[in-house]
């Protein structure tokens, strides 16, 4: 097993990482603007998520990279991590083919009878954002759970190469 498969495992858990943090900003700033009916467009707050992307081909190749070196060999030279080896992502690339982008739900909110409101219609009619709270909360609870897996997974690599470097 090469050094340099050990820092693929980092990458991926940090990509992992960052995507569940980028996902609870995005609850959070739901969240926060459940209520806002007049965002500076003069519409209400449409919810945000994040879509994940994967790129199937890179993933394949990844796949394909990591295959000849599952097998354990004893110490040679080809334990030393060649600079080719290294993670593109550390100089700015994504090799995992893994991408997030932050796209708005276009479903409208629920209009609610509030005729003393600002943003009221000449009916007295209101245009609620369309921020579910409580899928919002179920959305957070899954953020998190990816996000401490994620971590464990990037602890458990962490503890791998510690004991590799004892022996």
């Amino acid at each position: 097993m090469k050094i340099g498969d050990v820092f693929k495992a980092f990458e991926i858990s940090a990509k992992g990482l960052a995507i569940q943090r980028k996902k609870m900003n995005l609850i959070a700033e739901n969240i926060a603007n459940s209520d806002t009916t007049r965002t500076k467009e003069g519409t209400p707050y449409k919810r945000q998520f994040l879509r994940v992307i994967q790129d199937e081909q890179a993933s394949i190749n990844n796949l394909n990279d990591a295959m000849p070196t599952i097998t354990l060999k004893g110490t040679n030279e080809n334990h030393i991590v060649n600079s080719q080896d290294q993670p593109q992502d550390l100089n700015g690339e994504n090799t995992l083919g893994i991408d997030s982008q932050v796209e708005q739900d276009t479903t409208q909110g629920e209009l609610v009878y509030m005729p003393g409101h600002p943003d009221a219609d000449q009916n007295g009619y209101v245009q609620m954002p369309n921020v579910n709270i409580i899928n919002e909360m179920v959305d957070m609870i899954e953020a998190t759970r990816n996000y401490e897996a994620n971590l464990t997974a990037l602890n458990s690599s962490k503890q791998i190469v510690k004991d590799t470097l004892e022996i």
